[in-house]
């Protein structure tokens, strides 16, 4: 089976009704995402920061995967398939999705202010005053704008083992993430769906302009039949 890899944003989620600060000029559930979502936002003021993840993980029980979240777990029967995503919800392994790294941290998880490796579960709410085993207060186990992605050298690796990649629901303009696509082989087929790319389609590089729930099933459709062309040549 072919090595397919996805990359996937906060549009694939916002057709399931999660907010976007991407598309409410860098407001985030009504925050300044810098306020929220940086080290010196919790810095300055610990407890809003932990309300405002408190709410975004009890807002992942009001919603469910969508069909662009399904259709990305149904690649599994046909391919390796391998899902990057920026997104902190749950919603891909929800869908059925069993390969998934999370770029950006996971809500449903909480880690050591002092230690980004003691990470542990956080099905609830964190509180001032809740500890980590080493004894710092909990934070939510999400990057922040200015600090360093773990997981990015993983994400490289897969992506520069990929035979099919598929870019769908980011502007591809936040770094490093927007980077990762450099590390394809240069004969890999790209895929970027989103109704408003900053790309255009060019060489190996097909770009669909809708959003994910629509785009990425005409992606699977000209897959299929890319792959039916060439087992006829075969």
């Amino acid at each position: 089976m072919k090595n397919l890899v996805v990359l996937s944003g906060a549009g694939v989620s916002a057709e399931s009704g999660i907010a976007t600060f991407r598309d409410a000029g860098g407001l985030w559930e009504g925050h300044d995402v810098m306020e929220v979502a940086s080290p010196e936002g919790y810095a300055t003021h610990p407890a809003l920061v932990l309300d405002f993840y408190n709410k975004r993980r009890a807002q992942l029980l009001e919603v469910k995967p969508n069909e662009a979240h399904f259709c990305i777990a149904g690649l599994e029967r046909s391919y390796r398939v391998q899902v990057i995503t920026q997104n902190v919800d749950d919603l891909h392994e929800r869908a059925g999705s069993t390969n998934v790294i999370h770029l950006h941290g996971e809500l449903k998880k909480a880690r050591s202010s002092k230690n980004e490796n003691e990470i542990q579960e956080c099905p609830g709410d964190i509180n001032l005053g809740d500890l980590s085993k080493d004894g710092s207060q909990l934070r939510p186990h999400i990057v922040w704008f200015g600090e360093e992605v773990p997981a990015m050298d993983q994400a490289i690796q897969i992506v520069s083992k990929a035979d099919v990649l598929l870019i769908v629901g980011t502007s591809m303009q936040v770094y490093p993430a927007a980077g990762l696509k450099d590390f394809a082989p240069s004969t890999t087929p790209i895929y970027f769906v989103d109704p408003a790319p900053s790309m255009e389609s060019y060489g190996n590089l097909t770009v669909i302009k809708e959003k994910a729930g629509k785009g990425i099933p005409m992606v699977v459709d000209l897959l299929s039949f890319e792959n039916k062309n060439n087992s006829s040549i075969l």
